[in-house]
């Protein structure tokens, strides 16, 4: 049986998923493209994700931490 993904922009609305974030999960969730992701970790100026293997995760938290903080400098 696949394992079930939870649609990441209703963690805006539900609270924090319960598995880390992929790319994919965070540009659905910020709406932007993952290539935007990509690069805001080489400028170090985005959420802070891991590598687990070859992968990127992003923890929920840190990621609503860091959404936080940008609502916070406007």
């Amino acid at each position: 049986m696949p394992a079930q993904h939870t649609d990441p922009r209703a963690t805006l609305r539900s609270g924090l998923p319960d598995r880390y974030l992929t790319p994919d999960d965070l540009s659905a969730l910020l709406s932007v493209p993952v290539e935007t992701l990509y690069q805001w970790r080489k400028k170090r100026t985005g959420p802070p994700g891991f590598r687990v293997g070859k992968h990127i995760r992003y923890d929920p938290r840190a990621v609503h931490t860091w959404i936080s903080e940008q609502s916070t400098a406007a």
